[in-house]
């Protein structure tokens, strides 16, 4: 296999991958692409080594690895993405009078991209560059919620994978998944003190054509200043405002 058909070969498996809703046997990707069942465990083996792919060994599968959910946050951590959302965002946090954030998926943790503050509003830690990790931050169990199970499970191996900062929040795969049911279940993801103390967020995913979350918008606020109806407001809100990213970026 030459360098250039493999290097072809091999954004094709990834592509492939990139479609489906869960990890891929290489008997399968080998059928769909046209390709000696050689040539594809040879790429699926290079990709893995370098992180493109995720191995499942129980289910015999291949899957999307670290390196490429980097690879799509690399993208969106670049101008197009921002520009896009940056306007909303600030109409958002005119709307509602409290702190905005943009974030982004990055390997197990969430990176800020934006920060709008409210006037009056308090500092948070969620500063653009900011890395907290996803499971304790609204956004990051949005766009979790939003991901295929297998992946889920690809970027938490184990207990070891689930940092805590304030003693809140999951600390377990399957407390993770209890908690990423409700959120699909109501449709918005909330935490309350597990960044911050005396804060609470609630965050909704942007998504783009393939319902893959590219991103997520939170809205934080003081915890003693929001009772539930409003937090359902602020929800509302939220949501209105990724869906006008998500239709910027070419969802219909």
């Amino acid at each position: 296999m030459s360098n250039v058909p493999a290097a072809g070969h091999a954004l094709a498996v990834l592509q492939l991958l990139a479609r489906r809703a869960e990890p891929v046997p290489a008997a399968a990707i080998a059928r769909e692409l046209s390709l000696p069942r050689s040539s594809v465990y040879h790429l699926l083996t290079v990709l893995r080594d370098r992180g493109f792919v995720v191995h499942l060994p129980e289910e015999r599968r291949y899957g999307l690895g670290v390196a490429a959910f980097e690879l799509g946050s690399a993208y969106t951590r670049q101008a197009p993405l921002q520009r896009v959302a940056r306007p909303v965002l600030a109409r958002l946090v005119d709307q509602t009078k409290h702190n905005g954030h943009f974030a982004v998926l990055h390997g197990r943790d969430v990176l800020y991209v934006i920060e709008e503050r409210a006037i009056g509003r308090p500092p948070l830690v969620t500063d653009v560059g900011v890395r907290l990790p996803s499971h304790l931050a609204a956004s990051g169990l949005a766009m979790l919620a939003a991901l295929p199970a297998a992946q889920v499970r690809a970027l938490y191996p184990s207990r070891d994978s689930f940092v805590q900062r304030h003693g809140v929040g999951p600390t377990s795969l399957p407390a993770l998944r209890s908690v990423l049911a409700r959120v699909r279940q109501e449709g918005y993801a909330q935490e309350d003190g597990s960044v911050s103390p005396d804060f609470s967020s609630v965050g909704v995913p942007v998504l783009d054509r393939n319902d893959h979350p590219v991103a997520a918008i939170a809205l934080t606020y003081p915890t003693d200043q929001v009772d539930d109806e409003q937090r359902l407001t602020l929800v509302d809100a939220a949501r209105l405002a990724a869906t006008e990213v998500s239709r910027r970026l070419g969802r219909a």
